[in-house]
């Protein structure tokens, strides 16, 4: 029989530690068969206190060959994986590995036995990794360097437990301390950045960092492999035709080595620049027409299927379109706290959710245009950074706030925020109030307990000098895109059980970006200006000359009508007052300014609703951090 390539999507959990149970493993792969609904398999060695749990989405070789853990041909090591390194018949040639099986998993497992952590700078895939060390007794955690693949973890009491996922960490008794510092940061960004979570014990690893757990000295080790500032260059590339050239050559070499699948395989399909490359891309390699799915809305302002269909019709691909109504996304709202853990504000986590289901109805394995906004300047942000730096505009924002907020409609009011910040906090500043969350000044004001905002912009060394502009992306690349954007997308495709990768975000591709001249990304008024030259390539330019609306719903909207009972219920006074968050004169002041018609409003209120209810439903009722009849939560 022949032997096919082994790639395989999943969850991964364990621990190392006595306090533990085989039981308790069980219990934390149970929780995660989402993610891999396949098979399930554990290791134990309840002598030491270690154990790892696995669960599979078969998407290459859907024999047991690759079942988890793995152990490596000596018998030294053990491993549990989730994700695929494209590469590793490269890697397997590079370090003289005589495979046995076709499997991406033998291939790290036994590179990492020859070279150690040398060998996962050789990987080119999406991945978090956990490998036991019978020998010396030590776990490495591994996550990919751009962070597409999560891992979250928790150092306490002489152990360490680890998880794709916080809800596998949650059936462990482990302490679960709200983290105040993680409340301000949600509030100003939509989600909790950096290594942090809601909870003070438990942490993400971060992009391209390795956890080392020694189990004999009771502690934990944390370094970098890969980081992004090592790889900004002296120089930047200006030449467009090169630029293109090379650009041309990384992304064709992404998709194709994205496309390698044993089970049916789709193309999520916004219309958008991305993913239109992406699939155009994709559909020249293939040999048949490729499969796309969109999602639309009723509400013509955030409707772009018609421009996903004109893109599936150029191509011809084989499209499926979902147009999705109020109907169809209230069924997800509820779910939305239970599927991300933690309290998560992007909306969009709706219709990536819907148009998951809908790609799994027919495929097993996505592609995603996630990581082209970042990386070649396709945001609101970026321009708001280079206006921000202009020296009139500096000297002068102060008025320009106050004229715009006084003087001006709803838009002018809206951006007039974007003038009041702190220098030290300008990046994300401008993230935040691009996406309409609360400024730092309203935190202040908001909180019963104010506490500084946790985010840190200050970049390590590098070394070339980098403009405005380049240090918001590179704070994006570092910030938004694992801890928010990927997040959004890993939860909702494994929840339904699809895997979704993202070949703009080939670390070949990073690397180059970041090494591109500004203009060849932001050309006056066009962002994404390289990019969008080669798409012109493969798709008439006409069908991308109009506005970015994102994969958005129109929760203004809706908030002002079939979701205003969320407005009532999770910003009623007696909840506020139940939960001791915010002030609850502030909240109600701002549900009544965004029903007086400051629509601007809404993303605010809607992060308020996504807090309160994640805290009815995690911490009220459950949590044991709370003292007295008013449930006032206990301080960090």
């Amino acid at each position: 029989m022949r032997l096919q390539n082994v790639f395989i999507m999943c969850g991964i959990a364990g621990f190392v530690g006595r306090n533990f149970t085989q039981q308790q493993l069980k219990k934390m792969t149970g929780v995660l068969e989402h993610r891999g609904p396949d098979a399930e398999g554990i290791y134990t060695d309840m002598t030491i206190g270690i154990g790892l749990g696995h669960r599979r989405l078969s998407i290459l070789d859907l024999s047991s060959l690759a079942n988890q853990p793995f152990h490596s041909r000596d018998g030294r090591y053990v491993m549990v994986y989730n994700g695929e390194v494209y590469n590793f018949r490269e890697v397997a040639g590079r370090f003289n590995i005589d495979m046995m099986t076709t499997s991406d998993t033998e291939v790290i497992i036994e590179a990492f036995a020859l070279k150690g952590i040398e060998a996962i700078n050789a990987l080119n895939g999406m991945f978090s990794i956990a490998i036991w060390d019978k020998a010396e007794r030590k776990l490495f955690l591994f996550r990919d360097r751009v962070g597409v693949k999560p891992l979250y973890y928790c150092v306490y009491d002489n152990s360490i437990s680890f998880a794709s996922e916080l809800k596998a960490l949650f059936t462990l008794p482990l302490s679960k301390e709200i983290n105040r510092s993680a409340i301000a940061d949600f509030l100003y960004l939509g989600y909790i950045p950096g290594e942090n979570t809601i909870y003070t014990k438990y942490r993400k690893l971060s992009p391209g960092h390795y956890l080392v757990f020694h189990e004999e000295k009771k502690s934990a080790t944390i370094d970098c492999y890969w980081s992004l500032e090592d790889k900004i260059g002296t120089k930047v590339l200006t030449d467009e035709s090169l630029a293109k050239k090379e650009l041309k050559e990384l992304v064709f070499s992404s998709v194709e080595l994205s496309m390698i699948s044993d089970v049916p395989l789709g193309i999520f399909l916004s219309g958008g620049v991305d993913s239109s490359l992406v699939a155009a891309v994709a559909r020249s390699i293939s040999s048949s027409p490729v499969k796309t799915f969109s999602i639309g809305f009723k509400e013509n302002k955030y409707n772009e299927s018609s421009y996903a269909r004109q893109v599936a019709g150029h191509i011809k691909s084989d499209h499926t379109e979902f147009t999705v109504s109020f109907d169809d996304a209230i069924q997800l709202v509820d779910e939305l706290t239970g599927i991300y853990d933690e309290p998560y504000a992007d909306s969009s986590a709706i219709p990536t959710l819907l148009v998951s289901k809908l790609a799994r109805e027919k495929v097993t394995v996505a592609l995603s245009g996630d990581g082209g906004d970042e990386l070649f300047w396709g945001y609101g942000f970026y321009f708001w950074a280079r206006r921000l730096n202009m020296l009139p505009v500096k000297m002068f924002r102060k008025a320009i706030r106050s004229g715009l907020y006084y003087f001006g409609d709803n838009r002018m009011k809206r951006a007039s925020f974007m003038f009041d910040y702190s220098p030290e906090r300008i990046k994300s500043h401008i993230f935040s109030q691009e996406q309409y969350y609360f400024s730092e000044r309203e935190i202040n004001e908001l909180l019963l307990s104010p506490v500084s905002l946790s985010l840190v912009e200050d970049l390590a060394p590098h070394q070339r000098k980098l403009d405005m502009v380049e240090q918001q992306s590179l704070f994006d690349i570092k910030n938004y895109l694992p801890e928010e954007l990927l997040v959004k997308t890993d939860r909702a495709s494994m929840y339904h059980g699809l895997e979704v990768r993202v070949p703009l975000l080939d670390h070949r591709l990073v690397e180059f970006a970041l090494n591109l001249s500004p203009d060849l990304k932001l050309r006056g008024n066009t962002g994404k200006y390289l990019l969008k030259q080669l798409l012109y390539d493969f798709l008439p330019k006409e069908i991308f000359d109009r506005p970015k609306w994102g994969f958005a719903i129109p929760l203004q909207y809706w908030l002002s009508n079939e979701l205003r009972f969320l407005l009532d219920k999770y910003l009623s006074e007696s909840i506020i007052l139940d939960c001791g968050l915010v002030h609850n004169d502030k909240v109600q002041h701002i549900k009544q300014q965004f029903l007086a018609g400051k629509s601007y409003l809404y993303n605010r209120l809607w992060a308020l609703i996504q807090l309160h209810k994640w805290y009815m439903e995690n911490v009220s009722k459950n949590s044991t951090d709370f003292d007295g009849k008013n449930q006032m939560l206990k301080t960090q």
